[in-house]
């Protein structure tokens, strides 16, 4: 008998995680309250605790362009090469 796997939004995590950092309860009450494993509380507190320094640095937003900038330069790339790949194809074609 197998049961299904729950999927927790991540409103809930966040909440859960914040309880957990705040340490008004231990992490077996939380699991208890939330009727979720410890485990788990404690992964999604790790993770928060390991996230929320990016969230606060100045340099994301300036990551973020720079990200995007050079998805459009490979896009670019990507279209010049393949228009070149087709052109070659029809000058070997008309060879062979």
């Amino acid at each position: 008998m197998s049961s299904k796997r729950r999927q927790h939004s991540g409103e809930f995590k966040s909440r859960v995680a914040l309880a957990a950092i705040r340490g008004d309860k231990a992490i077996n009450e939380l699991a208890t309250e939330y009727a979720v494993h410890p485990v788990q509380i404690t992964q999604w507190k790790r993770a928060l605790q390991e996230e929320a320094p990016r969230l606060f640095s100045s340099h994301r937003g300036r990551q973020e362009k720079e990200e995007e900038a050079l998805k459009a330069s490979l896009y670019q790339q990507i279209g010049q090469l393949k228009v070149e790949l087709d052109w070659l194809k029809k000058k070997v074609g008309r060879l062979g």
